[in-house]
């Protein structure tokens, strides 16, 4: 059974959850992507209260997703910009952007955003690909595995 947070699940899911699940986080983090680096923007761009954004902004923080750089000292003013660990999330953003591409628009609407490679302008596809042969595999030809490192199930009581 989940409790209030995921620290206890051994499980990769469930970590990345504790870092970025809560409603606001992926979005906050799509934002800053897109460009959007100072709290007023932020705010204005989401429709959020500034106390859940700073607890959020906060969270990100943390978490290691998000950094602050000053740009005011007058009143202290901070931006707040991507690291390494929250350039990382571009992908599974991206990829929840096309699932709901896929699944969740109106009949005739069109996606509001698109994924493109800078280099060649052309539309980028979030999917599976094997490292052993660098194919693209099909999504129903992927399995998931325990680790060898992961407790045995019978361990858990599972």
């Amino acid at each position: 059974m989940l409790g209030r947070t995921y620290d206890e699940q051994v499980c990769s899911v469930a970590r990345a959850l504790e870092a970025v699940g809560e409603r606001w986080s992926l979005l906050i983090v799509r934002d800053v992507h897109l460009g959007l680096h100072r709290f007023e923007d932020l705010r204005l761009e989401l429709g959020i209260a500034r106390n859940v954004l700073t607890t959020r902004l906060n969270h990100l923080v943390d978490a290691g997703v998000l950094e602050r750089r000053p740009y005011s000292d007058h009143p202290q003013r901070w931006e707040y910009h991507l690291t390494r660990v929250g350039l990382e999330l571009g992908l599974p953003i991206v990829a929840l952007m096309q699932w709901g591409d896929r699944h969740l628009l109106e009949p005739g609407q069109r996606p509001p955003r698109q994924a493109r490679h800078r280099t060649c302008h052309g539309t980028v596809d979030v999917g599976y690909s094997c490292r052993s042969c660098a194919t693209t595999v099909p999504a129903r030809e992927v399995e998931v595995l325990p680790a060898m490192t992961a407790p045995a199930a019978a361990d858990r009581g599972a």
